[in-house]
Parts: C-alpha cells; sequence; structure tokens
C-alpha cells in the first residue's frame, strides 16, 4: 500500500467514526431518558422536583395532574417539622382546605427510599388515600419506608426528589410554628407555593 492510499484510507475511517458518533448522538434510542421536571417558587425562594414515572408512574401522573391544572399555586406549607419533613400542597393560606380528585394507589413499593430531599405522597391512614398533599424529606425516614402490604407498613411512595434548592427547603424547614385553626406544627409566617410548573 502506498503512503498515499494509506492516508486516503486512514482518512476515511476518521470520517466514518466522526459520522457514527455524530449519529449516536442524535439518535433518539441511545439518548439519556430524562425525566420530568416541576419548578415550585415559593415565597422564601424556588426549588425543583425530579419526578421517576419510571418507578411511580400513576403517582407522577397524578402528581403533574395537579401541577398542570394550577391546583398548587396559591397553596401553603401548612406542616413543618424541622427534623422530619416538610409538607403541602392542600391548603390555602386561610387555611382552607382544597378539593381534590379521587385518590390513587399507594406505589411505595417501588424501592424508592425516604432520604434526605425525597419526595412523597401525604396520605391518611389508610394506605391509597393520596391526592394532592406531598412531602419532602428533610431526615432520613426509613420508618416511612414500604415494607409488606398491610395498613401499618405500606410505608409512603416516594415519587421524586428535590435537585436543586435544598437550601429554600432549608428554609422552610426552619421556619417558626405554632397552631393555627385546630392544627399543629404550622409556620407563623405563612409559606407559600406561588407557582408549580412543569420545566422538562
Amino acid at each position: 500500500m502506498t503512503r498515499r492510499l494509506f492516508l486516503t484510507f486512514k482518512l476515511a475511517l476518521i470520517a466514518l467514526f466522526l459520522s457514527s458518533s455524530a449519529f449516536a448522538e442524535t439518535d433518539p434510542k441511545t439518548s439519556p431518558k430524562t425525566d420530568p421536571q416541576v419548578l415550585m417558587e415559593t415565597n422564601l425562594g424556588t426549588f425543583v422536583i425530579e419526578l421517576y414515572p419510571d418507578k411511580a408512574p400513576n403517582t407522577v401522573k397524578n402528581f403533574l395532574a395537579y401541577v398542570n391544572d394550577g391546583f398548587y399555586d396559591g397553596t401553603i406549607f401548612h406542616r413543618v417539622i424541622p427534623t422530619f419533613m416538610v409538607q403541602g400542597g392542600g391548603f390555602t393560606a386561610d387555611m382552607q382546605k382544597k378539593p381534590t380528585r379521587d385518590p390513587i394507589a399507594n406505589e411505595a413499593d417501588n424501592g424508592l427510599r425516604n432520604t434526605v430531599g425525597t419526595v412523597a405522597m401525604a396520605r391518611t391512614g389508610d394506605p391509597h388515600s393520596a391526592t394532592a398533599q406531598f412531602f419532602i424529606n428533610v431526615a432520613k425516614n426509613g420508618f416511612l419506608d414500604y415494607r409488606e402490604k398491610t395498613n401499618r407498613a405500606w410505608g409512603y411512595a416516594v415519587f421524586g426528589r428535590v435537585i436543586t434548592g435544598m437550601k429554600t427547603v432549608n428554609k422552610i424547614r426552619t421556619s417558626p410554628t405554632g397552631k393555627s385553626k385546630g392544627m399543629i406544627d404550622v409556620p407563623r409566617e405563612t409559606v407559600t407555593i406561588i407557582k408549580a410548573r412543569q420545566i422538562k
């Protein structure tokens, strides 16, 4: 093989490599999966929640339906326990509970854990009673994790986590609290979700 022929062959290989690499970057089958994200703007700052539809499909669908309907706009964080979690998404500033859709099935058996920064659905003693209210874990709350399909051990369904803005969550977490209209652990100065919107 002459030197000129060798160089031509080498350049052809480089071109083939570059073209195949470019294709791989734009091919949807090889593109990295992106999970939906929700930006929450509060009067104490903003934070972003990344959602996990592959782990909690019905919970994520339900949450996004409330987000995209504007349900959370103007609701408050009505329950704050600094060593435990911050809970919101169900009450207006005057402590009126907002009407919701029907409850959803509990997806706590999805392998996700209630660790710091994760977001889970709030509910009553009935495992399948979650509607719109959610909470952000500000501690490692393993006792909330799924153990078995009984009323006492179903756990609380994690469906996302805060990926930016934990500084804002910590501001909420450290809000002084008291009693209000028969409820305890209510921030003395209202913490409002000004707007929640899907950004990805």
